[in-house]
Formats: C-alpha cells, sequence, structure tokens
C-alpha cells in the first residue's frame, strides 16, 4: 500500500472501562495524526455507536482501535470487527484475551521461561478471605493487589501489612472478580515495545513524587521522567529486548505490543504485556517509536499498513 493512499478509518475509542478518558485522549492525537496524513476519519464509541458501526462497516477500509481495558483490550472489540469482516490493528481474539488476564499471561510468561514475580490469582466466588489472607501472609509483605483483568495501575495497591490488604483487596474486587496477589520487586521500572515483531528501545520511567508508577502517574504529564533509550549496558539492554520479544510472541499478539518489566540486580521480572499500548502524549511506545525514528504519524500510517497486511 502506498503511503499516499487515502483510506477511510473507523477510529475507535472511549468505551465503558475505568480507561475511557485515556483511551478519548489517546484517540484525539490519532484522529489528528490520521487527517494531517489525509486519510478520512469517522469516530465510534463502543458505548454508544456499535449498531452504527455495524450499519456502516462496509464503508471502511480499516479500523484504528485506541481502546483500553475491558471491552478494548480483552477481545471483545476485536471479535465484534471480525464478524464485520473489518481490518484493525493490534492483537487478534485470542491474543488480546491471554494478554489481558493477569494470571493467564503470568502461566505463559512463565512456560516460556520468562522471570516473573510469584503470585497467584483468587476468584472472588471460590476464595475466602482466610485463604487470601494466608497466601498474602506466606507471600511476605511488601506485596501488590490488583484486579486481574485491568490494565493502567487500575485498581492496584501496594500493601505493606495485613490491615492494608482487606482495603487493597476491596478495591480490586470492585473492578473485577479475580484478583492477583503478587510479591512486590522493588527495582527500575522498564517497558519495552515491540513494532512489526522487532524490539524498539527501552524506556525507564522514573516516578518523581510516587512510591511505584501509578496511574495518576502515567497519565499525569510531569509525575514522571521517561528515558529513552534506558540507560543500561549492551548486555541488559538486549535480555530486556528479548523478554519483551518472547512475551509478544508467547501471547500470540501482533503488530505491536509494550511490555512492563522490573529490573532488579541484572534480572528483569516480566509484569504484563499491553496489547494497545496508550497513544497519548504521555505515552511509552509512541517515545520509543521517535527514538527509533518514527514520527507520530510515521507510526500511525505503519499501524494502517499493518492492519491490512494480508498474514
Amino acid at each position: 500500500m502506498s503511503s499516499k493512499t487515502v483510506l477511510r478509518v473507523a477510529l475507535i475509542a472511549g468505551g465503558t472501562s475505568s480507561e475511557r478518558e485515556v483511551s478519548l485522549k489517546g484517540a484525539r492525537a490519532v484522529e489528528r495524526a490520521l487527517r494531517e496524513l489525509g486519510h478520512k476519519v469517522e469516530f465510534f464509541d463502543p458505548a454508544t455507536d456499535l449498531l452504527k458501526l455495524a450499519q456502516r462497516a462496509g464503508v471502511f477500509d480499516v479500523a484504528f482501535l485506541v481502546l483500553h481495558g475491558k471491552g478494548g483490550e480483552d477481545g471483545t472489540i476485536q471479535g465484534f470487527l471480525e464478524l464485520l469482516g473489518l481490518p484493525y490493528q493490534g492483537a487478534g481474539v485470542l491474543g488480546s484475551a491471554l494478554a489481558m488476564h493477569k494470571g493467564l499471561s503470568k502461566k505463559l510468561y512463565q512456560l516460556a521461561c520468562l522471570p516473573v514475580p510469584r503470585g497467584e490469582t483468587f476468584h472472588k466466588g471460590h476464595a475466602s478471605s482466610k485463604e487470601m489472607v494466608e497466601y498474602a501472609k506466606w507471600l511476605g509483605f511488601p506485596l501488590v493487589v490488583k484486579p486481574a483483568t485491568h490494565g493502567s495501575s487500575v485498581g492496584m495497591s501496594i500493601v505493606e501489612n495485613e490491615k492494608e490488604l482487606f482495603k487493597a483487596l476491596d478495591l480490586a474486587f470492585s473492578y473485577d472478580d479475580e484478583v492477583l496477589i503478587e510479591e512486590y520487586i522493588q527495582g527500575r521500572e522498564i517497558t519495552g515495545g515491540i513494532l512489526e515483531e522487532k524490539p524498539l528501545p527501552l524506556v525507564e520511567i522514573i516516578p518523581k513524587d510516587s512510591k511505584y508508577f501509578d496511574y495518576e502517574t502515567k497519565y499525569t504529564p510531569g509525575k514522571a521522567e521517561e528515558v529513552c533509550p534506558a540507560p543500561l549496558d549492551e548486555k541488559l539492554t538486549e535480555k530486556g529486548k528479548n523478554y519483551a520479544l518472547i512475551a509478544h510472541k508467547v501471547l500470540k499478539l501482533r503488530h505491536y505490543s509494550r511490555t512492563d518489566m522490573i529490573l532488579k540486580d541484572d534480572e528483569f521480572f516480566v509484569l504484563e504485556t499491553n496489547t494497545i499500548p496508550g497513544m497519548t502524549e504521555t505515552s511509552l511506545l509512541p517515545l520509543a517509536a521517535k527514538v527509533a525514528g518514527l514520527s507520530f504519524k510515521d507510526l500511525v500510517q505503519k499501524l494502517l499498513e499493518l492492519a491490512l497486511k494480508k498474514s
């Protein structure tokens, strides 16, 4: 496809997840880039426009997803677009579902021999408070409690003691019926992007005021410093990139992804993989792409081309 080809793009963002506002913010940036590239764009919000999208799907060449969380990265919208026959960028139904569930993705990382924090998922209807408390005590404080199927640090807590555990579980269960209780590994926050099966430069995230890279820090300009390329020696850099690529492949992803890791001493611990990385002005994958020589518009164009490429 020529970069001069004018495409009719269904831009899909918003939705009903807790990350709706971040999605809409990213969509505005993507829409500007699409229009500057000369493409024709129409916006659809899954919260209100699914019927309209189904009725008008034949008008469009491709969909561009800027959705996060449930309904966006869990395979739901991907399945809908598959039924409509509308190409889209990013992971397919299976890859989206696998990456979205932190418990399942952790098991797949382990099968691929990737180091991960120790942890276990607990279902609200199947596990008692006593079981979760006993597991937390066995794991040891501090630890992390987070919903099993949300991203962007939504509903996540670092727990220092048993008293804080109950509050953290209540918060996590308010977002999901399953939670992950995981050991807290203190180290450097590193993220590795993949574009077209190739690693991008690693990014180190250094929170300025927060103890860790939480939701507010992630999406508030100035709350964290993002250093790209991450200041690591060649051996560690290659290891981090390789881990991100292995995570991408073991989860059956395509086109692009971003894997978050913690670097402690000389080892990376894989936390989770994002199948629709953020596209805001503070987003990490566009930063890594820029360092690799791709402007934001170049990245958007590349993702359109990948969506339309026959596999």
